[in-house]
This record gives structure tokens, sequence and C-alpha cells, in this order.
């Protein structure tokens, strides 16, 4: 009678530790997909605030006709873009082109000094920052994620519960910073003091 209680009582504890599995399954899953809604909404913002930029920059530099196509077409291929790798190449290809539009704006001061231009760049790199916030916390999830549904026995579960890996969101810094070089300058060198010039009164008394 005892062995049939301890059989109940093994059999309730793998129910209990696969209810427990599946329940924490189900969580990383769903904070994977806000994650990635979180992303999707900076996207969005960062797409639709490239036509205004492309329209700034035409009004001071419009022979600069490849750049603008290059950051066109980014955009359209972003329009595109259906899954996680696909969304990251796309994004990809804006920071590229965005990073060339940039470059080319420091050419020209007025360009640089223009209102409209300054907010759709302060802009610009709050999406940017925001898209590189919420995409750290969705690699993170998906980590933890991808790693528990490898492991045994929680793998058995994911089988069952038709948990698939998910693919990371891997994409380049947008604005990356070059390290400052600090150089000390060298103190100059003292000037060296005049040498006195020779009394020649007292050179004279000696001689006498």
């Amino acid at each position: 009678m005892i062995g049939v209680w301890i059989i109940i009582a093994l059999i309730g504890l793998v129910f209990l530790w696969a209810i427990y599995t599946f329940n924490r399954l189900v969580v990383l899953r769903t904070r994977i997909d806000n994650a990635w809604a979180q992303i999707d909404v900076q996207m969005r913002r960062r797409f639709d605030l490239i036509p205004n930029l492309v329209e700034t920059v035409k009004g001071y530099a419009a022979h600069e006709r490849e750049t603008l196509e290059n950051v066109t077409q980014a955009r359209a291929a972003m329009a595109q873009a259906q899954t996680v790798q696909e969304q990251a190449q796309a994004q990809n290809m804006i920071t590229s082109a965005l990073k060339s539009l940039f470059a080319v704006a420091e050419q020209y001061p007025n360009l640089k000094a223009n209102e409209n231009f300054m907010m759709l760049q302060e802009e610009l790199a709050g999406t940017e920052n925001k898209i590189a916030y919420a995409r750290q916390f969705y690699n993170d999830t998906a980590a933890t994620f991808n790693a528990l549904i490898q492991m045994f026995p929680a793998r058995i579960i994911a089988s069952l519960g038709s948990f698939t890996a998910r693919d990371y969101f891997e994409i380049e810094e947008a604005a990356p910073r070059a390290p400052v070089a600090v150089r000390f300058a060298r103190p100059a060198p003292a000037p060296e003091s005049p040498t006195p010039p020779a009394d020649d009164s007292s050179a004279e008394s000696k001689n006498l």
C-alpha cells in the first residue's frame, strides 16, 4: 500500500513539474512576443521619420542623389521584410544609409543648422536608443527560452507544446562612437637665464 502511495506521489510531482515547465515556457514566449512588438513600434517610428529627413536634406543637397536613393531603397526593403532575420538585414541597410546621409550633412553647415533637420536627427537618435534597449531585452529572453527548450527533460514539454527556437535580432549599432584620443601637451622648457656681463672696472683694478 505504501508503494502505491509513493508511485502516486511521484506521478503527482512529475505532473506538477510538467505544468510548471509548460507555464514557464509560455511566459518566456509571451515576453519575447511583447519585446518584439516594442521593437516593431520603434522601427515603424524610424520608418516614418525617414521621408521627412530625406526631404529636408534634398532642400540643401539635392545633387547627392546616390546617397538619398540608398536611404529610400533601404526604407523600401524594410517595408517588405517579414521575418526577424529580414528585419535585421533591412535595419542594417537603413543604418548604413543614414550614416552616409549624416556624413554628407557634415559638408553643409546650413543644413546642420536647420531646426527641422536637428529635430529629426534627435528623434531618430531617441528612437534608435529605444530599439537598442528593446533588442537587448528581446535577445536576452530569447536566449533563455532557446536554452530551456534544448534542455532535458524540458525539451519533452517543448516538443509536445510546439515550442520552437526564436531567432536573435542582431543589427549594427546606429551611432558608434570612436574613442576620444587624449593627448597631454608637454610643458615648454624654461628659458635659460642670461649670463651677466663681466665687470670690466673690477678687472682693471686687479691688474693695477
